[in-house]
């Protein structure tokens, strides 16, 4: 508050120092003007009188002299096919089944884990850490005492079938051997299949391998995006241990707008700068058109598949592209008729038709695009009124001349 209570102070002080000094010149001028009033009459008839001519805020007069000097030509847009672009800004993402959670397979408890940190590269079926549960052990145990009686059953089945064919034996125990078989069988595959999804072989299980662990493998090869897991704690089979990313899908999501989405096809080459990496430029092409239209933004999603060459990955990072936009007719002129003049961007023109001796042209602003072969694409922000044509040469003549008069109005 003190600051802009100076601040006016300083301001207010400004404005009456500016009037005394008005109001002094103004009495000088005044006592000037009776002082040389006496002689007044003796210097009329030296003064010469000059008037300028009153022009319009922005034009420039040339006669047709210095048109014809200066080689000033007039002319028309060009209807070129440049190669054009459009900008779009997006991220580096990846597609739903390039990205997988690390989950384990029963309750248990995290064991021996590396020492993983988020942004960490894993390889797909490496051990990342152990879960164990007590309850493995009664599994195994359980599979191995019912293959076991397994074998007996098969063994008695037999026994039985031989002496029911020598008539010595009971068809009523030959068939509920059978049923036993069966049954025992189901269960041990059960059993079996139940292992199995842990990651336990049974083929090679024996009982003097029986373990308290299982190991748990990273489902994909890529980067760990998130991670929660560590030794000593007790997890279930819905936890999300962690995240992978394979960057191997890695691709560019885009946003385009929908004045521009007309323009785009598949397989048209686009070119991006992860601006937070540097300037480098990396190459990619239009993989899919979305189908969606993103009502807030007035965009379509791009999706864009990347060339070997890419920035190092980053999820979700800010990325700048042009989609460059094949045989696509514009609007164009020279190079050299179009004035740059601080961050604005202009053209002149002049009617073709006019008979004075003096030409007067007028300036329109622009918005450049892309320079090729000599010509830059254009795009209008104000109409240029019928009949006029438009400086295709000589265009920074006219130019100097505005500047020029500027500064001797100015004087």
């Amino acid at each position: 508050m003190q600051t802009i209570n100076k601040s006016v102070r300083y301001f207010l002080f400004a404005i009456v120092m500016v009037s005394i000094i008005a109001c002094n010149n103004n009495e000088a001028s005044i006592d000037d003007h009776v002082h040389d009033h006496d002689h007044s009459d003796h210097n009329d008839h030296t003064e010469d009188t000059h008037t300028e001519p009153d022009h319009e805020e922005g034009e420039v007069h040339l006669t047709v002299q210095q048109v014809k000097t200066m080689n000033i030509t007039l002319g028309d847009f060009s209807q070129l096919k440049i190669n054009d672009f459009v900008s779009a800004t997006g991220a580096m993402g990846v597609p739903p089944n390039g990205i997988t959670s690390v989950n384990t397979r029963a309750n248990g408890f995290i064991k021996d884990s590396k020492k993983y940190v988020e942004g960490s590269y894993v390889r797909k079926d490496e051990i990342m850490a152990y879960l164990e549960n007590p309850e493995f052990i009664q599994l195994q145990q359980q599979y191995l005492e019912t293959e076991a009686e397994l074998s007996f059953l098969k063994l008695e089945l037999e026994r039985q079938k031989t002496l029911v064919e020598a008539s010595a034996g009971v068809v009523k125990n030959l068939q509920k051997l059978n049923s036993d078989v069966s049954i025992k069988t189901a269960t041990l595959k059960g059993i079996g299949k139940q292992l199995e999804y842990l990651g336990i072989n049974v083929a090679e299980m024996s009982p003097d391998n029986i373990t308290e662990r299982i190991a748990i493998h990273a489902p994909m090869t890529g980067y760990i995006t998130s991670l929660v897991m560590h030794d000593g704690m007790y997890v279930t089979p819905e936890q999300e241990l962690m995240e992978i990313i394979n960057e191997g899908h890695l691709h560019l999501e885009l946003d385009v707008f929908e004045k521009d989405i007309a323009h785009i096809k598949e397989d048209q080459r686009i070119s991006y700068i992860v601006p937070a990496m540097g300037n480098t430029v990396y190459e990619g092409e239009v993989h899919i058109i979305g189908k969606e239209f993103n009502i807030e933004n007035k965009t379509v999603r791009i999706h864009g598949h990347m060339q070997e060459e890419r920035p190092r990955f980053i999820r979700d990072i800010f990325v700048e592209a042009k989609i460059w936009l094949n045989d696509h007719t514009v609007e164009a002129l020279p190079e050299a008729a179009i004035i740059k003049d601080g961050a604005s961007s202009y053209i002149y023109y002049a009617n073709p038709d006019q008979t004075d001796d003096e030409v007067i042209f007028n300036r329109v602003m622009i918005l450049p695009g892309t320079t090729d072969k000599g010509f830059t694409s254009v795009k209008l922000i104000q109409e240029i009124p019928d009949g006029m044509k438009i400086v295709t040469e000589g265009a920074y003549f006219v130019y100097a001349q505005s500047k020029a008069g500027e500064l001797k109005h100015e004087h």
